[in-house]
């Protein structure tokens, strides 16, 4: 694929006009980003509410996971058929009058299906914003409103959970889905005064019925699996193994069915672009071993450092820091520079971070949880807008908003999967160092008689010595079991920038 910018649709923006599309846009995209992971920390909040278990309580997450992804592989046809501007402001729209009715929902079945129908009305929101910005901004400055749009990608997902945890603490769970009311109508309200006129051309693409059941069976229960995974045990539970047949059949089927299918749903031919081919696998890669540690690194200092869901919120927020001052640098020179660079040294500052942490500790100190996440922005940045203008400068303008969709559903599914395999490898290794340790506890072991013996001097009983010494080995075993993931992490992204170099040249 050729690293030279395609010509916008129309003639770009400029101005105070440019100046709102690019406030509006990503803030739609940090919106959408944002509650994908909101709800995570309040889930227990919201369900003793309204009187559901934590298990009942995670279909909260999954049901909006399942719509999301399944309308996302749609969005470039829904945009071909209603126009990239009619359907990113009736989906932004839709997503806040969902977000109200989720907030107003006063049983857990109500709430469940306003999470489906809002995150199925959401899913067109983030392909279209990056597709609009792109066809709107001066050719030379493409890669800028990547790099704007990319940011809102980058540090969302960190900003979730510390805006969950806070409204959770602080105030009634309804107002993680109520802010979205009046950022939407910002949104929509901005969006429709800047590009007025400015509408893609509609045609009406057909699709068979056969692809999007396909689609839907597959991804549906794909994500199903990754969701209700880790509570029902996995592939020990009957449940689990059907639904992952269930995805692997649907989504083999779709393939074979949308190869020689003149009617297609998704547009296969994007493969044959090969950067875009390997900017999808690297984002898609990178996203699952990126979010599987900041869903992994929070739940940590929660249950094993004692930090509340703000702290835990707070300590990880670093991150967002050096993004923010070094993609507008990064937009600015990518025209001189071949992006292979800037992804290959991302990757190693990742690498390096992730075996920064791998010195986690009982008992550390909160610097050696901020250093690493301060200095992992650097790599942040050398990440997503890399890769996505790998992935797509140069690309024809009508195909972006097909292939950010079927980019995002790939973004979106892997992140799920690092989520889900990272929290039970966790717990699984927890369990081996669990025996491991214990298995040193033996009254015949000297060390070990002298540390109950201090514990009793202290005015506890045997048993509550013995009790105390557990909760410890448990501690520790999880410290243990997170450290090795983030070595694994700094393996994986190392392994990674080999993949880098499969593209073409970027540099003009």
């Amino acid at each position: 694929m050729s690293g030279v910018v395609r010509a916008p649709l129309w003639e770009p923006l400029s101005g105070s006009r440019l100046i709102l599309l690019t406030i509006a846009l990503p803030l739609a995209t940090f919106m959408q980003v944002v509650d994908t992971t909101i709800a995570n920390v309040a889930v227990q909040t919201i369900s003793g509410n309204l009187g559901a278990s934590y298990s009942q309580g995670t279909w909260i997450i999954t049901s909006y996971s399942v719509a999301n992804a399944i309308i996302l592989p749609l969005s470039g046809r829904l945009a071909q058929r209603i126009g990239e501007k009619r359907l990113f402001l009736w989906s932004t729209g839709l997503f806040a009058l969902a977000s109200m009715a989720c907030g107003l929902a006063q049983d857990l079945t109500s709430l469940v299906l306003f999470r489906i129908v809002q995150g199925a009305v959401g899913g067109p929101m983030i392909p279209l914003a990056q597709s609009l910005l792109m066809n709107n901004y001066p050719r030379e400055k493409q890669v800028m409103a990547l790099a704007l749009w990319s940011m809102t990608i980058s540090v969302a997902p960190v900003f979730g959970p510390i805006m969950g945890g806070y409204i959770s603490d602080n105030y009634h769970w309804s107002w993680i889905f109520f802010i979205n009311v009046p950022i939407g109508a910002v949104v929509v309200f901005m969006a429709s005064q800047v590009l007025a006129g400015r509408e893609t051309k509609i045609v009406h693409p057909n699709f068979s019925a056969i692809s999007f059941g396909l689609l839907a069976i597959g991804v549906g229960a794909f994500q199903m699996t990754l969701d209700r995974g880790k509570d029902l045990d996995w592939f020990n539970s009957p449940t689990i193994r059907i639904m992952a047949a269930i995805a692997i059949v649907g989504l083999f089927l779709l393939l074979v069915w949308e190869k020689n299918n003149p009617k297609a749903l998704i547009d296969l031919t994007l493969f044959k672009f090969r950067n875009y081919t390997v900017g999808l696998t690297l984002i898609s890669l990178g996203m699952m071993l990126y979010l599987g540690t900041v869903v992994l690194i929070p739940l940590l200092l929660q249950t094993r450092y004692g930090y509340t869901a703000t702290w835990a919120g707070l300590a990880t927020a670093p991150i967002g820091i050096l993004p923010v001052i070094m993609l507008p640098l990064i937009g600015h020179y990518a025209k001189y520079i071949d992006m292979r660079y800037v992804i290959s040294s991302g990757f190693a500052v990742i690498a390096m971070t992730m075996t920064m942490r791998t010195g986690f500790a009982p008992g550390m100190d909160i610097k050696y949880v901020l250093i690493p996440q301060f200095i992992q922005g650097i790599g942040l940045a050398c990440f997503f807008v890399p890769i996505t203008s790998l992935a797509f400068i140069g690309m024809d303008p009508t195909k972006i908003a097909g292939a950010s969709g079927l980019y995002n559903c790939s973004r979106t599914l892997f992140s799920a999967i690092g989520t889900s395999t990272f929290t039970t490898l966790w717990e699984r290794r927890e369990a081996i160092h669990h025996v491991r340790l214990t298995s040193q506890i033996d009254p015949l072991n000297p060390t070990f008689r002298e540390n109950l013996d201090s514990l009793m001097t202290l005015g506890l009983s045997q048993e509550q010595a013995l009790g105390y010494i557990e909760r410890q080995i448990t501690n520790q075993g999880f410290i243990i079991a997170a450290n090795e993931i983030f070595q694994l992490c700094a393996y994986s992204f190392l392994f990674m920038i080999v993949l880098v170099w499969l593209a073409k040249p970027t540099k003009n």
